[in-house]
């Protein structure tokens, strides 16, 4: 008698799946070039600090060394962007414009291909040079900041050179996962003041964006590279007089000692009105420090989780675009109304005010508009949306809902102005809706601060200017 045997559809389907995992995996197709780079951008002791405006003498420690960091991408038709990562509060626009300027005319770089993002450490260097209260008070300090700015720059067109020169095969994947310790930081600002729930304070139920995107890079043979990872939470765990990358920092500590010879670079989400909690020594026998690093674990444990969840491979396809949309102030004082600050009991308003009066009489208006620049990237499907400075959550929130994915948004890239709140934190008011914009300067106008508060025109112009150039990018070729 002849035996027949069955298998069913199913478990020979099983079985033919098991046999391709238990096989050696093949190595990702390496159609893209990548090239990285770190250089230390430490400042020598001491140096005042950027972040909070209490410090009261400069930063005399280093508990972690600071970097910038380049990534280099280039795309099977020979198109590149260098993407820059850096252990700094913000990025003023003066760097940004100067670091452009000369990388195009070394490398051939166009603005739109060149990314630069800061963590937002407050626990990083001075930057800005405010021509402000301080700088009359401290020519030293002034003259401080200057020189580290002008070492910055020559550090960031070096790491620039330096990714670029490092290209070599690669194949780009994108994953992602998420990571829990940011926490909205408004509560209710409709409270009288002085009410410990109202204000800048934790909040448990208001909007978050936990999301973890994760860009990994490896070679020819699947090595890990690079690995660009971002979250939306302020660098915030520490204050004092040390200097570190706060919490990002420590993850890309963890993620490099995790896979050595591979580069972790962090990029800053919408995270203004984000905060890590608990933080500073708000858990009895922790000390601070060790927060920090705890935080940076747990992000560096979903970046893990992002790596080993099936991230998706990227096409070999590189688009960008950069360009400035005009936001729009709420109307600017009067010579009159200036004076009359002059008068006011607040030093801030007091000092704001003869700035502003000084601007007017050199060139005789105030700016009723800021240029605020707006960048996107299109690595295969994937679409980055580089915003500036302080850009609170709902961004995020929205322009994943609004635009298809794969979504990546991001902050403090390119400039840093002060808070860019939405629509609904500008209604609501308080710290990031508008009262913090008189401590920032207007970093594109130089010896000055900003004249008014945003005007509430402000998330539906940045929105837009978003839709209309992903609207103009092309659309991915098929991997």
């Amino acid at each position: 008698m002849k035996l027949s045997v069955f298998f069913p559809t199913g478990l020979v389907a099983l079985f033919l799946a098991c046999s391709v995992r238990a096989a050696a995996p093949a190595a990702p197709l390496a159609d893209w070039k990548a090239g990285v780079a770190v250089v230390d951008i430490t400042p020598e002791l001491p140096m005042w600090m950027a972040g909070y405006g209490a410090r009261t003498r400069p930063g005399d420690q280093v508990a972690q060394r600071l970097h910038a960091k380049g990534l280099a991408l280039e795309d099977a038709r020979g198109r590149v962007a260098v993407l820059v990562t850096t252990d700094t509060l913000g990025i003023p626009r003066l760097v940004r414009a100067n670091v452009e300027q000369r990388v195009a005319a070394q490398f051939k770089l166009p603005a739109s291909h060149l990314l630069i993002n800061a963590s937002h450490t407050h626990t990083g260097p001075e930057i800005r040079v405010i021509d402000t209260s301080f700088g009359r008070q401290d020519q030293a300090r002034l003259e401080r900041v200057v020189k580290y700015r002008q070492e910055l720059e020559d550090k960031l067109v070096q790491v620039v050179g330096e990714a670029l020169a490092h290209r070599a095969p690669a194949a780009l994947a994108f994953g992602q996962a998420q990571a829990g310790f940011a926490m909205n930081r408004r509560e209710n600002y409709s409270l009288p003041k002085g009410d410990l729930r109202s204000g800048k304070v934790p909040n448990p139920d208001g909007p978050v964006d936990h999301d973890v995107p994760v860009l990994q890079v490896t070679d020819a043979a699947g090595k890990l590279v690079a690995v660009l990872f971002g979250y939306a939470c302020h660098n915030t765990t520490l204050d004092g007089y040390a200097f570190t990358g706060d919490y990002a920092g420590f993850a890309q500590a963890h993620l490099e000692a995790a896979h050595p010879g591979a580069v972790a670079l962090f990029m800053s989400g919408c995270s203004g009105d984000q905060n890590p909690h608990p933080r500073r020594d708000m858990i009895p026998g922790v000390k601070p420090l060790e927060l920090a690093s705890q935080h940076g674990r747990t992000l560096a444990i979903a970046v893990e989780a992002a790596l080993q969840s099936f991230p998706r491979p990227l096409a070999s396809q590189l688009e960008s675009v950069l360009e400035d949309v005009a936001l729009d102030y709420q109307p600017v004082p009067t010579r009159e109304e200036l004076q009359q600050q002059l008068k006011s009991s607040d030093r801030t308003t007091r000092e704001n005010a003869q700035v502003n009066l000084e601007k007017l009489d050199r060139e005789g208006r105030l700016p009723t508009q800021y240029p605020y620049p707006v960048q996107l990237l299109r690595v295969g499907p994937l679409t980055l949306v580089a915003l500036a400075s302080e850009v609170v959550v709902d961004y995020s929130l929205r322009l994943k809902r609004e635009i298809p994915g794969p979504l990546w948004v991001s902050a403090y890239n390119n400039d840093f102005m002060g808070y860019m709140p939405s629509h609904r934190v500008w209604l609501e008011g308080g710290y990031e809706g508008g009262g913090s914009l008189v401590f920032t300067s207007s970093s594109m106008y130089r010896g000055a601060v900003h004249p008014n508060i945003w005007a509430p025109t402000l998330e539906e112009r940045i929105i837009a200017k978003v839709h209309e150039l992903n609207g103009r990018l092309p659309r991915p070729a098929a991997p």
